[in-house]
């Protein structure tokens, strides 16, 4: 399968994990939720990791890697924890959007760290991407109401 497959059911899941997290944190504390989809995570990864017969490569991650995939998982914690916060607080049509950011976050750190380079396209995608999320927002659209 190509990238572009993968990154197509990485977001076809992610949609589908607002809706279920939603449904899920209705009673139950958001840092719980967080707890539960974490140990569901973990045990799932685990999972396919063994059955794919990679455990040894556990082993050979070197020190910068360790490092880096600890504060990824650090990151992931902090995503996920104000991810459910969110939810439990707010509309998935308001969260789910804001999130979205992480894209143009994600691409502005690519270019600042690792020297990525950005097409003019990209750009401008970008662009709407964050336009998009503000007009999600609660107090921009009642500003266009009133001018309607």
């Amino acid at each position: 399968m190509s990238w572009v497959a993968y990154a197509g059911l990485s977001a076809l899941f992610a949609g589908l994990t607002a809706v279920l997290a939603k449904i899920g944190v209705e009673q139950v504390p958001s840092n719980v939720a967080t707890m539960v989809r974490t140990l569901v995570v973990l045990a799932f990864a685990a999972a396919i990791v063994a059955a794919a017969g990679q455990m040894p490569a556990v082993r050979s991650i070197s020190g910068r890697a360790w490092l880096a995939l600890v504060l990824s998982g650090v990151a992931t914690g902090c995503s996920w924890i104000f991810y459910f916060a969110a939810l439990k607080a707010g509309p998935i049509s308001g969260v789910a959007p804001i999130d979205k950011l992480s894209f143009v976050i994600a691409m502005t750190l690519g270019v600042l760290v690792l020297g990525e380079s950005v097409k003019p396209l990209t750009l401008l995608g970008a662009g709407l991407i964050v336009c998009g999320v503000l007009l999600t927002l609660p107090a921009v659209q009642e500003a266009v109401g009133r001018l309607f």
